[in-house]
């Protein structure tokens, strides 16, 4: 699994995002933790291809119709669904596959790696943006980190 200064650098330096599986339900979870990343300055690429729109960004059936460049590629799908969208991920020249909670497939992780791209397993990309850039540790939950930086949405 990624270590704490990975994921920081993974959410840093990265802000296109294809969400593989995202849902224009507005109560599940692919939703919620797409549009918490819009509103924090990434960009949402949905692909789903049973919606022409999510989150008013056009909607695309598959990796590769992407016609932009993709930095994460985050996955909302079920173990056994994962390697044909890490091997699109690859073809596709993302940088990194993230794979939401509950989901780990070793063999696809490998085989990203092997291609040069970083892996992320059994996190939420929301999660670790708020724990990490400012947020969780305001509403009383620990997020064991202790920082003397002030997290970016914190006005100076």
């Amino acid at each position: 699994m990624s270590d704490i200064p990975t994921i920081r650098g993974i959410l840093k330096q990265n802000r296109t995002i294809a969400v593989v599986g995202l849902s224009a339900d507005w109560f599940r979870p692919s939703f919620f933790a797409a549009k918490y990343l819009q509103d924090h300055g990434f960009r949402v690429i949905p692909v789903n291809p049973n919606y022409a729109e999510v989150l008013g960004e056009q909607s695309y059936p598959r990796l590769e119709d992407i016609p932009v460049p993709v930095d994460v590629v985050d996955l909302f799908q079920r173990a056994e669904d994962v390697p044909p969208h890490v091997d699109a991920a690859i073809r596709i020249g993302a940088k990194v596959v993230w794979m939401q909670l509950g989901i780990v497939h070793e063999q696809a992780a490998q085989r990203a790696r092997e291609a040069g791209l970083e892996v992320v397993m059994d996190r939420c990309m929301k999660i670790e943006y708020a724990r990490l850039f400012g947020g969780l540790n305001f509403v009383g939950v620990n997020t064991r980190l202790i920082s003397s930086k002030r997290p970016l949405w914190v006005p100076y």
